[in-house]
């Protein structure tokens, strides 16, 4: 692997967490012209349709396999983590509910226990405490806030991403050359299903269709979406994983900035600690898996 590739790598993974992070303003800007189930199903149905077109026109491989399996991912990937976490932002605040669905590696490090068998010992245990003490100080549960519950819909959209990231690890085991767009297409498009039957059943205000709302749509659509998605997979397979993981998490700490600076989100000193102590749990997380994938294979770019 060159130096060359290596810096396009790193600058694509770059562009991905300021397209990832800025998209929680945007999606928080973006439910106050519609209901939050109505804005998911815009994002998924057409986020979906762009990622056939894009295994179209890539030759990829377009088939359905593994029907219960991409049926499950689709309703935590979709419906646990995109619903949950658009219906957070319109109860609360874009940079808490961006920390707190990041806290999905720290749920993975515990899912992973009785899913699949690997145990945290070691060094994972401070990024437990750590990751524990965080949530407590940002829900500061001396003091009842009244966006408690947007905190809690944030943790369990963390929740049902790393449940879908644990079944996928386990899908990639049993089949290894899977297509990774094929994998995100099919849960995308299914689970976009019951989205759409919720915002077509919940009574909800018309949509304004304003020119935030349509740039808003179109953001999540083809950047947070389409072009996310190729930058990612693109850093993947030149990078280790780990460190792509980690660079990623760069995306919670842009979100909370943009909220700051665009919506007035002033965090209090509880919250800045909690959201620092999270910080510390991620980065504890993501180095241990960057060591250990250095232990099994130095050359390693992909998983």
């Amino acid at each position: 692997m060159n130096k060359n590739t290596v810096i396009k790598a790193l600058l694509a993974l770059f562009m991905l967490t300021v397209i990832w992070g800025y998209n929680w303003v945007v999606m928080k800007v973006a439910v106050q012209y519609a209901s939050p189930f109505q804005f998911a199903a815009m994002r998924t149905v057409f986020g979906a349709l762009v990622l056939f077109v894009l295994i179209a026109l890539t030759k990829r491989p377009l088939a359905l396999s593994h029907f219960p399996t991409m049926l499950a991912l689709g309703l935590l990937q979709t419906v646990g983590f995109t619903g949950l976490l658009i219906w957070a932002l319109v109860e609360g605040g874009a940079g808490k509910t961006a920390v707190l669905t990041y806290t999905m590696p720290f749920w993975v490090l515990l899912f992973a226990w009785p899913m699949l068998g690997e145990k945290v010992q070691g060094w994972q245990w401070l990024a437990v405490l750590f990751a524990l003490m965080g949530m407590l100080f940002i829900f500061d549960p001396l003091h009842i806030k009244a966006d408690g519950f947007s905190m809690f819909l944030a943790l369990c959209s963390g929740i049902s991403w790393a449940v879908s990231a644990i079944i996928s690890k386990k899908l990639h085991q049993r089949e290894p050359h899977l297509d990774l767009l094929n994998l995100t297409a099919w849960p995308m498009l299914l689970g976009s299903i019951p989205i759409l039957a919720i915002a077509l059943i919940l009574p909800a205000p018309p949509i304004q269709w304003t020119s935030g709302f349509i740039y808003a749509v179109l953001f999540n659509v083809f950047l947070s979406g389409c072009l996310a998605w190729v930058l990612w997979l693109y850093a993947l397979q030149r990078l280790q994983a780990g460190v792509a993981s980690m660079a990623s998490m760069l995306a919670p700490v842009i979100g909370v900035i943009a909220a700051w600076v665009q919506l007035n989100e002033v965090p209090n000193l509880y919250e800045l600690i909690g959201m620092v102590l999270i910080a510390l749990s991620l980065i504890t997380i993501s180095i241990i898996n960057i060591r250990k994938h250095t232990q099994i294979d130095p050359a390693q770019g992909q998983e």
